[in-house]
């Protein structure tokens, strides 16, 4: 049986779509909530590796419109950017679906998620 994880935050909207969607398709999948439990390095490194910190930075959320311009510029490179992450992880772009360490979606598209899931 395959086991999801959702990363993400519990009162950011967008999860709550996602997370009714999998309930209404009936997809089981443990919900790993990283405002309370934290998100570790290693973790974040494995999300780099894979899609980009560019893709994991959410640029459109108001944890980035918050940084000044230098913080901004400062994020320019993996090891600055998961530094960032793991400082104000509510800058994630959320939700991230996983499954068996490995990301399969990133954010919430119904499409994407008919699709992958």
């Amino acid at each position: 049986m395959e086991s999801y994880i959702i990363y993400g935050i519990k009162n950011c909207d967008t999860v709550k779509k996602a997370l009714t969607w999998l309930k209404t398709n009936s997809i089981t999948y443990d919900f790993h909530d990283y405002k309370s439990k934290g998100i570790t390095e290693h973790k974040l490194k494995s999300w780099v590796n894979q899609v980009g910190w560019e893709e994991l930075v959410n640029k459109r959320g108001t944890t980035w419109r918050q940084l000044d311009e230098q913080q901004k510029i400062a994020i320019n490179s993996d090891a600055s950017a998961i530094s960032l992450m793991q400082d104000k992880n509510s800058i994630i772009k959320r939700p991230i679906v996983e499954l068996d360490g490995k990301i399969i979606a990133l954010g919430f598209d119904e499409a994407e998620y008919k699709d992958q899931l």
